[in-house]
């Protein structure tokens, strides 16, 4: 019955709310027109779940939701320094505007997929019929709990961040003497600013579905108006600008693998890291009306509106990059907080650097409704322990507010190691966002391998004849970038830098 989901929903549906009043009266009919909700409700009976979530979020409020989750003025200054430090400014020039078109195609993958079947499990779901049903059991298993984990662990990294960001204001702030500032935070203090952080995010993740659409409609907007006028400031205030051929042209060895051409590879960190959690949207589908056609479309335009913006905010911070060493050696720790400083000074770089930690926050409490809802959805499908506590529907908010919980939990128990271990916590937040998008493209691997023996029906949304040459191009970028990214960005290899490659590999040696 899944099968024929949208032919049947929408046929059910369009035919009488097409059809004028006027023929209602002449045929003496006293019903109703379908809306756009009545599609929705009946399309997610026939995938097979009932309506507990209130349809509150529009048009507008995805398209600032899908754009708020990617979250581009927090995250490429949180991340600036990785492409910068490993191959110079042309790298982390070009490696953006790459790695962008590349997310374009994982983006509109995954769109095409849930386009389908819009519900709150997302890619999790899908796997359901885009594989045998022998199969089916096991791949749902392994999706959902890859996406469920990888998601927690990013709305850890994303509370971690904006702990950060938080406390290199408070030490840029603080008495600069002998090259370096009075207030140096410590893994304590950052990781129990980080809590209190995901206990904030969690009471705004609580809230009804109306309130969360009024607050998540300014996400974009304020995003957008943001990073277009910090980069403008930037250029204004910056007295020396480095040139365009600099900026354009320059790649370096920086770190230190003897060749320029892996650096340059090494610079995808920060696209990776931000452009990612392409279906973040889907799971707010039970919330969103006409979701089957606004979900996709939000997808695929937050892609390029992020894009843009990236690429911007990058290129800009590279032409304000006027003291090389300097920056990449700042105090502060985060090279983007340098060029506010040199650029606005102590009062002008903070002003700047507020909009960066308020849109980073927003990235947060975005994370954590796609995290939440995602788990409220494989509670629902009793797969996790406790499930029908854990998919329970709170009567007031009419949210899953205990789903909402286990996430602020879950994600702060995961920060806890970095009490213990900088170096170990934030290695798990860098491969958050390959993990990630290494289960979207095992969906789409699925789909592809099995097309002859599973008949899938479209969404509204479908990249028709480009569908196979899109999804393998997503397919090997994710495949190639995914190994590039778990090498350390700086050789030699010591404990601080070690990857999961290289930890592996030393066990091998050891047992040989």
């Amino acid at each position: 019955m899944a099968s024929r989901t949208w032919e049947e929903t929408k046929s059910a549906s369009k035919s009488p709310h097409h059809e004028s009043s006027s023929k209602h009266a002449e045929a003496g009919v006293d019903r109703p027109m379908a809306t756009i909700r009545d599609d929705d409700e009946r399309l997610l009976a026939r995938i097979g779940y009932k309506q507990e979530l209130r349809r509150e979020f529009t048009r507008w409020s995805t398209v600032s939701y899908a754009i708020s989750i990617l979250g581009v003025l927090g995250s490429v200054p949180a991340t600036f320094g990785s492409p910068i430090m490993a191959g110079g400014p042309a790298t982390a020039v070009w490696c953006w505007f790459i790695g962008s078109f590349m997310a374009m195609c994982i983006a509109s993958s995954v769109a095409e997929l849930v386009s389908a079947y819009p519900t709150a499990g997302g890619m999790y779901f899908v796997t359901k019929h885009v594989v045998p049903p022998e199969h089916v059991a096991i791949w749902a298993w392994i999706v959902g709990w890859c996406n469920f984990l990888g998601q927690t662990a990013g709305v850890s990294s994303v509370a971690y961040t904006v702990s950060q960001m938080m406390l290199a204001a408070a030490s840029m702030n603080s008495t600069f003497e002998d090259g370096s500032y009075s207030f140096s935070p410590n893994a304590l203090q950052t990781v129990l600013l980080a809590v209190a952080l995901l206990c904030v995010m969690g009471v705004i993740c609580s809230l009804t579905t109306k309130a969360l659409h009024k607050i998540v409609l300014w996400f974009a907007p304020i995003n957008i108006l943001a990073s277009i006028s910090i980069c403008i400031a930037l250029l204004v205030l910056t007295p020396e600008k480095q040139s365009a051929k600099w900026v354009f042209t320059n790649v370096t060895d920086g770190s230190g693998w003897g060749s320029r051409g892996f650096s340059f590879l090494l610079g995808f960190l920060s696209v990776a890291w931000t452009m990612t959690d392409y279906d973040g949207t889907t799971h707010m589908s039970e919330e969103t009306r006409d979701a089957a056609i606004r979900g996709p479309l939000a997808i695929r335009l937050a892609v390029v509106v992020s894009g843009v913006i990236g690429w911007m905010l990058t290129i800009t911070f590279c032409f304000c990059m006027s003291d090389f060493d300097g920056i990449l050696a700042s105090p502060t720790g985060l090279p983007a907080a340098q060029i506010f400083l040199n650029a606005g000074g102590r009062t002008g770089g903070t002003v700047m650097w507020f909009w960066v930690i308020l849109i980073q926050f927003f990235t947060g409490c975005s994370a954590m409704l796609a995290d939440t809802r995602m788990t409220y959805a494989f509670a629902r499908d009793n797969a996790l322990p406790f499930s029908r506590f854990w998919s329970n529907v709170n009567a007031y908010t009419h949210t899953p507010v205990n789903a909402v919980w286990l996430v602020v939990l879950t994600s702060a128990a995961l920060l806890c190691i970095g009490i213990g271990s900088t170096q170990s916590v934030v290695a798990i937040f860098n491969i958050t966002a390959p993990a990630l998008d290494l289960s979207y493209i095992a969906v789409i691997i699925a789909h592809l391998v099995y097309e002859h023996r599973v008949k899938f029906i479209e969404g509204p949304y479908t990249l028709g004849k480009w569908g196979k040459p899109v999804n393998i191009v997503a397919i090997s970028w994710v495949s190639f970038i995914s190994v590039v990214l778990f090498f350390p960005t700086i050789k030699p290899v010591t404990a601080a830098n070690m990857s999961v490659i290289e930890f592996l590999e030393c066990i091998l040696r050891v047992k040989a």
